[in-house]
C-alpha cells in the first residue's frame, strides 16, 4: 500500500475519532435540516459598498464545506454554490463550547455558521461567527490543497470529488443544464410538442449502430435499449401531431473515445410539412439560442481554435467538398467498380462489397472532414447510406440529408423523411440483407412502421442533435467525459 494510501487511512481513523468525541457530547454531526439565510454571492451583492475594517449589526446565517483553516480556527474559509464566505472567529472571546466544535473540525467538513457581516481591514468580507453547527462530518480527506484533484481517472470515477476541488467541472455542468433548457424552450416556441417513447425496442431501428440487449423476465423476450427515437416519434406525426420532439437518452455498444460514450443525449425533432433546408435553419437557431444563453455571444474557442456559431452557415454538397479536396469528382463516376478504384487511387481503405455511395462516404470521412473547422451544412448524401430518408429530388444516387460539422465535428443528421412505404419497405429490405452478410449495425425490418407509413405520412424534416457534442462546443471541451456528469468507466 502506498504512502498517499496509508496517510489517507490514517486521517480517515482521526476522524472517526472525532466523530465519536462530537456524538459523545450528544451533538448530531449529522442533522436533520440547516436553513441559511444568505449565500455568498448575495453577501458579497449586498455588502459590496461596506468599507474596510468596518463592523455590522446584520445578522446572517450562512453554511458551506470548510476548504481552509488558519490561525487555530480563527479564520476560516467555507465554498457554497456561490462562492466563498470567510468566517472570522474570535478566540478569546469564543465560549469554550465553540473552541471545542473547532477543535473537532477539518478541511471537507460542512458546517452551518451564525453571526454578523463585518469587513477585514484587508477588505475580506466575512462572518464573524457566533453559532457554529455541524452539518456534515467529514471522514475522507480531500486532495492536498495546492495540488488539487488531476488524475482522470478519478475525476470522473468520483465526480462529487472533482466538483469539490475543480470549480470549472461544476460550472461545465451547470452550463450543460443552461444548454439543455435554452434547446428546449426554443422547441417550444416554435410549436413543438415535447413527447417521450420508449427505451426499450422490440426491434433495433432508427440509425446505423450496434445495439445493446437485455432480457424482460415476465415476457420471457430480448429487447434492445434504444439507439434512436425515430421510428416511435414519427409514428406520432402519422397520427396526426405537427411537430414533435423528445430529448433523451440512446445507447450504443460501441467504442468509447474523446467523443464517444455507450450512453449519450440526443435529441430529435419532427415537423410536418418542413424538409431539410427548414431543418438546416433550425439546427442554426438552436446553436445560436444556446450559446448565446451561456456564453453572452455567438463566438466560442475550442482547442485554440476561434469559431463564430452565428448563422447562417454555408451549404456544401458531400460530392462537391470530395471534389475540392481530392480533385475527384464523385458525380462523373457510374460504376460502384469505378467509385472503389477512385478510392483506393486516394489511399481510403474500401472493400469489394462497397458500392457507390459507400465509397464517396468513405472519402469524404478521410479526406475532408478534418478541414471543417466553422459551422458547415454538408448535404445531398449517398442514398444507399441513409435508408430512412426522402430520395433527392434531382439526383437519384443522392438523399435529401445533411450533417452539420464543426470543428471538425459531426453535430446533427438530419433529412426530408422517407414517407413512401414502398420505398421504405424496399431500404429496409437491403437493410436485412446486410444485417444477413454480417452487419450488425444495420436497421431491422420494421413491419409496424412500414404500416403506419402506409397510412399516410406527410412531408416531413426531421432532426437530429448531439446535445453532448454541442455542449463541448459551446464550453470549450474536447473530451465528451468532461462534461458528462458520470460518464462509462471500466470497473475497477
Amino acid at each position: 500500500m502506498s504512502e498517499i494510501q496509508n496517510t489517507g487511512h490514517e486521517q480517515r481513523r482521526i476522524r472517526i475519532e472525532k466523530l465519536k468525541a462530537i456524538e459523545a457530547t450528544g451533538l448530531n454531526a449529522y442533522p436533520q435540516i440547516y436553513r441559511p439565510t444568505d449565500t455568498s454571492a448575495g453577501l458579497n451583492a449586498t455588502f459590496a459598498d461596506l468599507p474596510n475594517d468596518t463592523q455590522t449589526d446584520t445578522v446572517v446565517k450562512v453554511a458551506g464545506r470548510i476548504r481552509a483553516i488558519r490561525n487555530s480556527g480563527m479564520f476560516m474559509d467555507i465554498y457554497d454554490a456561490t462562492g466563498k464566505v470567510q468566517i472570522y472567529t474570535s478566540l478569546e472571546n469564543a465560549p469554550e463550547t465553540t473552541k471545542q466544535i473547532l477543535s473537532w473540525l477539518d478541511i471537507g467538513d460542512i458546517i452551518g455558521v451564525e453571526g454578523t457581516v463585518r469587513r477585514t481591514k484587508r477588505g475580506e468580507l466575512s462572518v464573524a461567527s457566533t453559532h457554529i453547527t455541524i452539518l456534515a462530518k467529514a471522514l475522507q480527506p480531500l486532495p492536498e490543497k495546492f495540488h488539487g484533484l488531476t488524475d482522470t481517472d478519478t475525476k470522473y470515477r468520483q465526480r462529487y470529488l472533482d466538483m469539490i476541488m475543480n470549480p470549472e467541472t461544476t460550472e461545465t455542468l451547470i452550463k450543460r443544464s443552461r444548454i439543455i433548457t435554452a434547446v428546449r424552450q426554443l422547441l417550444l416556441e416554435e410549436g413543438l410538442l415535447e413527447v417521450e417513447t420508449p427505451l426499450l425496442h422490440v426491434i433495433k431501428g432508427g440509425a446505423t449502430a450496434k445495439p445493446f440487449i437485455t432480457h424482460h423476465n415476465a415476457l420471457d423476450m430480448d429487447l434492445f435499449l434504444r439507439v434512436a427515437p425515430e421510428l416511435y416519434l414519427k409514428r406520432l406525426i402519422v397520427g396526426g401531431l405537427p411537430g414533435v420532439f423528445e430529448i433523451g437518452r440512446n445507447f450504443r455498444n460501441e467504442g468509447i473515445d474523446t467523443r464517444h460514450n455507450p450512453e449519450f443525449t440526443m435529441m430529435e425533432v419532427y415537423r410536418q410539412y418542413n424538409d431539410y433546408t427548414d431543418m438546416m435553419t433550425l439546427f442554426e437557431k438552436i446553436v445560436e439560442t444556446a450559446c448565446f444563453a451561456v456564453n453572452g455571444s455567438y463566438e466560442v474557442e475550442i482547442g485554440g481554435r476561434k469559431i463564430n456559431l452565428k448563422g447562417p452557415y454555408p451549404r456544401r454538397s458531400m460530392a462537391d467538398l470530395v471534389k475540392e479536396h481530392t480533385g475527384v469528382d464523385f458525380m462523373a463516376i457510374d460504376t460502384d467498380e469505378a467509385a472503389r478504384a477512385a478510392a483506393q487511387d486516394l489511399h481510403v481503405p474500401v472493400t469489394d462489397d462497397m458500392d457507390w455511395g459507400h465509397c464517396l462516404a468513405a472519402v469524404f470521412e478521410e479526406k475532408c472532414e478534418e478541414h471543417l473547422i466553422q459551422p458547415v451544412h454538408v448535404i445531398d448524401h449517398p442514398k444507399s447510406i441513409s435508408p430512412l430518408t426522402k430520395e433527392h429530388r434531382s439526383e437519384s444516387r443522392l438523399v435529401e440529408r445533411f450533417e452539420t460539422f464543426i470543428n471538425t465535428w459531426e453535430m446533427c443528421n438530419a433529412y426530408s423523411e422517407l414517407t413512401n412505404p414502398l420505398d421504405q419497405r424496399e431500404r429496409f429490405e437491403e437493410q436485412v440483407k446486410a444485417r444477413e452478410a454480417g452487419d450488425d449495425e444495420a436497421d431491422m425490418m420494421d413491419e409496424d412502421f412500414v404500416t403506419a407509413l402506409e397510412h399516410g405520412m406527410p412531408p416531413t424534416g426531421g432532426l437530429g442533435v448531439g446535445i453532448d457534442r454541442l455542449i463541448m462546443i459551446l464550453t470549450g471541451n474536447p473530451s465528451i467525459r468532461d462534461i458528462i456528469a458520470f460518464p462509462t468507466m471500466r470497473k475497477k
